[in-house]
């Protein structure tokens, strides 16, 4: 296998891109100058050093010197405590901060859960969930599920009720879902401002 034919499986590992996008990024470097590839190299490297993920929520932020293990938001003592919210990815949580609607804590899944999977736990953080809820249990009062909704986060909202119904019965926590709001496929991180307010207000 040739460097361009590896480089274009490296890219297609990229959420929603395929053979030929992939393919194209390729060819795109190739016609760029060297100080492009070398500073896109430095990025992605410095992206690494300077990028952690929050202890609490399992979100990626930039740290400063002062603060290391916490996000922002897990960090702002006036955020919400009595509310969780639980998201599949990063974006998702960027764009209802952006919305300005919510403002209780988070937890970043990780993922969806598959129609068809026998190995779910390994794909995604709901023992780290099932803990943090544990470890929270005298602050949360409600846990809310934000996923996509298409059949797989349907299928994932059902999923994690059924793992987290015997912690939150035990302790009287309410789980909801996103309103619909919410149009049948739509993805989170392309919802607008609007959509997400009345799906956060309409959640049940």
């Amino acid at each position: 296998m040739d460097i361009i034919e590896k480089l274009t499986e490296v890219f297609k590992e990229f959420p929603g891109i395929g053979e030929r996008q992939a393919r194209r990024f390729v060819y795109f470097l190739m016609s760029r100058s060297g100080a492009y590839s070398q500073n896109l190299a430095s990025l992605i490297l410095d992206l690494k050093k300077e990028v952690a993920q929050c202890k609490e929520c399992f979100r990626f932020f930039i740290f400063d010197r002062e603060q290391k293990t916490l996000c922002d938001i897990c960090a702002n003592p006036h955020t919400d405590t009595t509310m969780l919210m639980v998201v599949e990815k990063d974006s998702d949580l960027e764009s209802i901060k952006k919305s300005r609607t919510y403002h209780g804590k988070y937890f970043v899944l990780g993922g969806l859960v598959p129609i068809v999977e026998k190995n779910t736990k390994n794909r995604i953080r709901v023992e780290e969930l099932k803990e943090k809820i544990k470890k929270n249990k005298n602050e949360i009062k409600e846990i809310i599920l934000a996923f996509s909704l298409s059949p797989q986060g349907d299928h994932t909202d059902f999923y994690i009720r059924g793992q987290i119904k015997e912690i939150t019965e035990s302790l009287n926590i309410k789980v909801s879902s996103l309103g619909r709001g919410l149009s049948t496929g739509t993805e989170l991180e392309y919802s607008d401002n609007e959509t997400l307010k009345n799906a956060l207000k309409n959640r049940q």
